[in-house]
């Protein structure tokens, strides 16, 4: 519900505020005043496209924000959850253009974009009448006000949850073919890289332990001279250590043999004679493994150059390159094997396409046998509007798939275009005269029929049509009299289930408002400004009572206006 309208700087409008309320707001006023404006005004809080025209005069920027009462409204929850903007009990839409032509949207106070704002606001006005925003002359949304009749949706969620795995093995397959694609394209260049690291084969650890027996061969010599040099003085020389330490350790037994303070010495001296022995094995076993080997040298130089050329060309390290042969292997058997990859993946798509058509011939009977009964009460809405002569008809019809299509679902061996909602395309048709073919409602141009034909649509659809608000602009168009007052009667058992504001210049709709509001005029200096207020019950009466007789009232007025007012009550 709609609970308050500010309007700032918008057109012939300086600054307006109106509160509407629950059941049917009634808007009247002279032409030109500025309804129109308001419509326009609206039009624009639910995304419509607009230019720096519209801002007022001497100001800056225009601005347009509504406050709704949203409390029960899921779907508008939903929304602004996926945009993980906080949902309360009241939506604030606001709506900015500024003179140098940006357009600023928000929805409490979180900025969002054009595109956001017409979802939202999709969600909560419907808007009839001068306006292109009419969800009844949308075909592609005949099949929603038809599924609002089902009792349980159980079958549309089983619907659309079969309908999403068949998009994800589409995806899957459709990206499949394109690595099938891409991987032939690269077949042989891959075959040849596989080749080219398989002769190498190198190991994880490998490169090091090569790294290290280069340093060795390259080395041999040296260390066969040192080691020698170490044995040596550690051993096998007249002056070698272990000689002198052998002496000194008789010495230091001689000393212990008279004190035995010499005696802890002593066996550490033992531990050090011990540990030169073992260091001096160490290098003699050590010097006598040297080899001097050209060949492996060369060996190992080679494999290593090897090791290089691969880094360089596959990723700057053995790791990158042993996975890169992981990575082209798989899909090197992947495009082998390609074939029975996709033939798997057709089979499934093949048996959820069955399923799906199993599952939408389910949803078509539904909508079949819900249509017989729209049909009788929409015709007898229609009588009831004085179009006495009407037929109305829910066109449900199924379209073959071309052979080039691949949205489709297949029912009894037949492959039928596959939608949201099913395999359904859904048209209301209306004929409103005797002898005529009904026709899309699309295409019906009458003023009067059109509107007429809208309210007994939401006359049938009031307690499951989706949208908390509907707004009329001047849906009297052609209607007048007697007819007026059944469209206002129907106005307001509509009123029982939505909002409604309704612009409207006939006093026999307005007789039925449950709030009433003027469009005024007026001229400050050279300015003109449009301003609207609520009427009370008296003024209310005055009002009527003009568009009864004109702008001179009389009692008589008067009379008749309390009179019409009262069969409204």
């Amino acid at each position: 519900m709609l609970s308050n309208l500010l309007i700032k700087d918008y057109a012939l409008i300086e600054n307006l505020q109106i509160e509407f309320g629950a059941g049917l707001n009634i808007i009247t006023g002279e032409t030109g005043a500025g309804k129109s404006i308001l419509i326009n005004a609206l039009g624009l809080l639910l995304g419509d496209r607009a230019n720096t025209e519209v801002v007022r005069k001497g100001t800056k920027k225009a601005v347009v924000e509504g406050t709704f009462d949203v409390t029960a409204n899921k779907k508008v929850r939903k929304l602004l959850e996926e945009q993980e903007i906080e949902f309360g009990p009241e939506l604030f839409l606001r709506r900015e253009i500024s003179l140098k032509g940006s357009n600023r949207c928000f929805i409490n106070d979180t900025p969002v974009t054009l595109a956001f704002v017409q979802r939202a606001g999709d969600l909560l006005i419907d808007l009839h009448g001068q306006h292109d925003h009419q969800s009844l002359l949308k075909q592609e949304n005949h099949i929603l006000m038809l599924d609002e009749f089902m009792e349980s949706t159980e079958t549309l969620e089983l619907f659309n949850s079969k309908r999403e795995e068949l998009n994800l093995l589409a995806g899957k397959l459709n990206d499949l073919k394109k690595r099938e694609a891409a991987i032939k394209e690269k077949r042989d260049l891959y075959e040849f890289q596989i080749k080219e690291i398989d002769s190498v084969n190198p190991l994880a650890d490998e490169e090091t332990k090569l790294e290290e027996d280069l340093k060795i061969l390259e080395n041999a010599e040296h260390l066969l001279e040192k080691t020698s040099l170490i044995y040596n003085g550690l051993y096998e020389d007249e002056e070698a250590l272990y000689n002198g330490l052998v002496k000194l350790h008789r010495e230091i037994g001689d000393l212990s043999a008279i004190d035995n303070k010499f005696t802890e010495k002593e066996a550490e001296f033992n531990q050090a004679v011990a540990l030169l022995e073992d260091v001096a094995e160490f290098v003699r076993s050590y010097r006598d493994n040297i080899e001097m080997d050209p060949e492996q040298l060369e060996e190992v130089r080679e494999r290593l150059g090897a090791f290089s050329l691969l880094k360089k060309k596959y990723g700057g390290s053995i790791k990158s390159v042993i996975e890169y042969r992981e990575k082209i292997g798989s899909e090197f058997d992947l495009a082998e094997n390609f074939s029975g990859e996709i033939e798997k993946l057709e089979a499934e798509i093949e048996t959820v396409r069955k399923e799906l058509g199993k599952i939408a011939k389910l949803l078509s009977d539904k909508r079949r046998d819900l249509a017989v009964s729209i049909k009788e009460n929409i015709e007898k809405e229609l009588t009831y509007l004085g179009i006495a002569e009407s037929q109305f008809e829910v066109n449900i019809k199924q379209i073959k798939a071309g052979e080039n299509s691949s949205v489709y679902i297949i029912f009894e061996n037949e492959k039928y275009l596959l939608n949201n909602y099913g395999f359904d395309e859904i048209e209301f048709f209306v004929s409103t005269n005797s002898g005529e073919d009904p026709k899309p409602l699309v295409k019906v141009a009458s003023g009067g029929e059109i509107s007429r034909i809208m309210l007994a649509l939401k006359s049938v659809l009031a307690k499951t049509d989706r949208l908390p608000l509907l707004v009329f602009d001047e849906i009297d168009t052609g209607v007048s009299g007697r007819i007026a007052q059944k469209v206002g009667r129907v106005m307001k058992t509509l009123a029982e289930f939505h909002q409604i504001i309704a612009i409207t210049h006939l006093p026999q709709i307005a007789g039925y408002s449950d709030l009433h509001y003027t469009v005024e005029k007026r001229k400050e200096g050279d300015r003109v400004i449009s301003n609207i207020r609520r009427l009370t019950e008296e003024e209310k009466v005055s009002e009527v009572a003009k568009l009864l007789g004109g702008e001179e009232i009389t009692d008589a007025t008067l009379n008749s206006a309390r009179e019409l007012m009262k069969m409204s009550s």
